[in-house]
């Protein structure tokens, strides 16, 4: 791999690099890393080393085929780089057991950050996950149901939008797109799209991005900034453009000097470079700076309670508590959401094109209920839901969307479940049962493969 010449010069001015070892990790392949679902665990990955700055982060000896393994489709794990698991060990630092939080992941796509922050949150924080391209957000919302967290709402908006909400984040996490050149050893074909105009392009944006939603933070409010660049233009000059637009203060992590992050400090404000050649895992940059200015104090909308107790006598029976508001949030959708994120529901929808709100349970038809898809892979799914339980062959026809060849099935709506976790649900009729698995998450792969 030929690393371009002009980024190599301008990384000898940078803290912590070191030419020679740089190139040489880049003509390495790289390692394969899963971040374990805590409110799923089966014990997955036990004897597997462990990345050093997330808890639930392990490295694989090699890469298996994810899409063959039905605990990956249940949530169990997420595939993440290593090194952006540090938001992980930042976040935690600066939450530090508070509750009632409201998060903003900006630039959420495909998930990875997202679902990290979900398992770091109480149940009565709420997680804002956005991307502002539809076809990123699918994908998106897709891993979040996996994640099966139900205070972690999925929107589709520009940064701009949510500059309407004056003061609503305690955080915002911005990884905001860039060049791209951290991941050059997962993606060689990334190499030949950089440019030194790309990543002006970049960091003009970057900045655009952040002004955008700069309004959203709260006064003593935390954003965290992120790239998988290395270029300093994307990096500690955007830090440097941030000090010198708004009055912000350096959040500062604890580092242990063993895991090989090179701490970058520019006029105050602490990034972390990390670093192929220093530690297992691709190039990365995070910052996290305190908000110091006044904001105006956001109104919410008076309303009046949404709960329906007809949707609730119905799908009540679905979730492990009864202490939820079930409503129709759209013309084609019932959820369940906590209570004190009600407020929050009526606030952002003037606001902000909310993809889905809580847990979608499912419809009604006629005297029958229709359980969501999302409701099996919900950590809030009620024991008492009636099920069987599949070996991994089953569970891959199940994935299929083939008949899983199991006879005598009582009647009625039966979650599948493989390894104690939810896959999604069939309806048997006594002679034979319909898979309820939506289309769009067939597996398409043969399965003989395994």
């Amino acid at each position: 791999m030929d690393l371009p010449v002009s980024l190599l010069q301008e990384l000898r001015s940078v803290k912590g690099f070191d030419e020679p070892a740089f190139i040489a990790a880049h003509q390495q392949t790289p390692l394969t890393s899963v971040r374990t679902n805590p409110a799923k665990d089966i014990g997955l990955f036990a004897e597997n080393e462990r990345v050093p700055w997330c808890c639930n982060g392990v490295y694989l000896t090699e890469r298996p085929i994810f899409t063959l393994d039905p605990a990956y489709h249940a949530g169990a794990y997420y595939v993440q780089e290593a090194s952006s698991m540090f938001l992980h060990h930042l976040l935690k630092g600066i939450i530090d057991g508070r509750s009632g939080l409201r998060v903003l992941d900006l630039c959420a796509a495909p998930g990875g950050k997202s679902t990290l922050i979900a398992s770091l949150l109480d149940k009565e924080s709420l997680l804002i996950s956005n991307d502002v391209i539809r076809s990123r957000a699918t994908i998106l919302e897709e891993n979040m149901t996996r994640w099966g967290h139900m205070n972690a709402w999925v929107t589709s908006n520009d940064p701009r939008d949510f500059g309407k909400l004056s003061g609503y984040f305690d955080v915002i996490v911005v990884d905001a797109p860039c060049s791209g050149s951290g991941l050059w050893r997962k993606d060689a074909k990334a190499l030949d799209e950089w440019s030194e105009a790309n990543v002006q392009l970049c960091s003009e944006r970057q900045q655009r991005i952040l002004a955008d939603v700069w309004p959203a933070l709260k006064e003593d409010g935390v954003l965290i900034y992120a790239t998988c660049s290395y270029s300093p233009e994307e990096d500690e000059q955007i830090l440097d453009w941030l000090a010198a637009t708004y009055d912000v203060a350096p959040v500062n992590a604890d580092v242990d000097e063993d895991w090989g992050i090179v701490r970058s400090s520019e006029k105050g404000l602490a990034g972390y470079r990390f670093f192929p050649d220093k530690l297992k895992g691709e190039g990365f940059f995070i910052a996290a700076v305190q908000k110091r200015e006044e904001v105006k104090a956001l109104q919410y909308p008076r309303f009046k309670s949404v709960h329906d107790k007809k949707i609730y006598s119905q799908a009540g029976y679905l979730l492990r508590e009864i202490e939820f508001t079930f409503a129709q949030v759209s013309k084609d959708t019932c959820s369940a959401f906590l209570p004190i994120h009600e407020p929050d529901w009526h606030l952002l929808k003037q606001a902000v094109y909310l993809r889905n709100v809580g847990l979608n349970i499912g419809s009604p038809a006629g005297r029958d209920w229709i359980p969501a898809h999302e409701v099996a892979l919900s950590i809030e799914a009620a024991d008492s839901i009636p099920n069987v339980d599949v070996n991994k062959e089953q569970a891959l026809r199940f994935l299929k969307r083939e008949d899983i060849g199991i006879a005598e099935l009582p009647k009625g709506w039966l979650m599948i479940k493989y390894k104690r976790l939810g896959l999604g649900w069939i309806k048997s009729l006594g002679n034979r049962a319909n898979n309820y698995l939506p289309k769009n998450w067939r597996i398409r792969m043969d399965i003989t493969e395994q």
